[in-house]
């Protein structure tokens, strides 16, 4: 029999002081303390944000409803536009959206004001939204014979900021370039791009990028593209790593320094009628998420002062 002498660093800070759970924990940590003492402010003027990616399954409305949650957790009066006949962005918000309710529909439609149809969400008096149902999936064929059918949510979305102080619109498109991406387009004045760091990732986005220069030169000149977000990210491939290193060298100015993990806090979320803000906002999801509301705020701070 012989016996082995345990030294006290092996058995308290050596085991796992140095493991990538251990690393990645101490990571999180750090990123939270941080979040904690940033301070945004939303001063510009108002920003209109669509998002969009002809590609399904890149988390379009996840990123709309996580980062608009975010910014209205900073302190930003935010508007999700819910432009999806799925109305998964008003399932997140926690905001009915049954086939009798007034909707987005009967603002592009009808005759509604859109602040006849915006309700609140129960995550945050500071969070809005102008909920999607079901009449919106015949829209597209209504749309047609409508007049000035490109600028219907352009018109109703201008008449409401006129009366309603708004720091961020964010308008949640389907994944296909109809007329009701085109509306979206058109009332927006920046376009955000999630991008899945997978295979194909870069698919179809420089059609995405040319409808964008289509948009500008015939309907709307101030439209932009300011931020691509990478999304499902997972750092034990190298895959996405590759895919990350890729668009970073394609749109260095647009890609933001935040990338959204992988989460299962992420996906289960808006099963309970939330984001993952209020689902679990300690989670690494959630703190990618407010990491990418910070950035998104302060690259605007850092544009108008440039203009200045």
């Amino acid at each position: 029999m012989f016996h082995v002498k345990q030294s006290s660093s092996t058995s308290t800070t050596g085991y796992g002081a140095d493991t990538p759970l251990a690393r990645e924990l101490a990571d999180l940590t750090a990123r939270r303390r941080a979040l904690e003492g940033v301070s945004v402010s939303f001063d510009g003027p108002t920003r209109v944000f669509t998002i969009s990616n002809q590609k399904g399954g890149v988390g379009k409305t996840t990123t709309a409803v996580n980062i608009a949650s975010a910014m209205a957790d900073l302190g930003g009066k935010v508007l999700v536009v819910d432009l999806d006949p799925q109305g998964n962005a008003s399932t997140a918000l926690g905001v009915p959206h049954t086939a009798d309710l007034p909707s987005i529909y009967d603002v592009l439609i009808g005759d509604s004001a859109l602040a006849e149809v915006i309700q609140v969400s129960p995550e945050s008096p500071n969070l809005l939204c102008a909920p999607s149902t079901i009449h919106l999936a015949g829209a597209e064929i209504e749309l047609v014979s409508q007049v000035a059918r490109e600028h219907r949510l352009r018109t109703a979305l201008n008449d409401y900021l006129a009366a309603h102080h708004t720091d961020v619109v964010i308008i949640d498109c389907p994944p296909s370039l109809g007329l009701l991406t085109i509306n979206a387009f058109t009332a927006a004045t920046e376009v955000m791009i999630p991008i899945q760091c997978e295979y194909y990732a870069l698919e179809g986005l420089s059609q995405l990028l040319g409808n964008i220069r289509m948009i500008q030169k015939h309907l709307n000149p101030s439209l932009s593209m300011s931020t691509i977000l990478l999304t499902m990210f997972d750092g034990r491939t190298r895959l996405a790593q590759q895919v990350a290193e890729e668009v970073r060298s394609h749109f260095p100015n647009e890609v933001l320094e935040t990338v959204i993990p992988r989460s299962v806090r992420v996906s289960e979320a808006p099963s309970f009628g939330q984001t993952v803000i209020t689902y679990d906002g300690q989670s690494v999801g959630a703190v990618a998420y407010r990491e990418a509301a910070v950035e998104i705020a302060g690259r605007a701070k850092n544009n108008n002062e440039k203009g200045h």
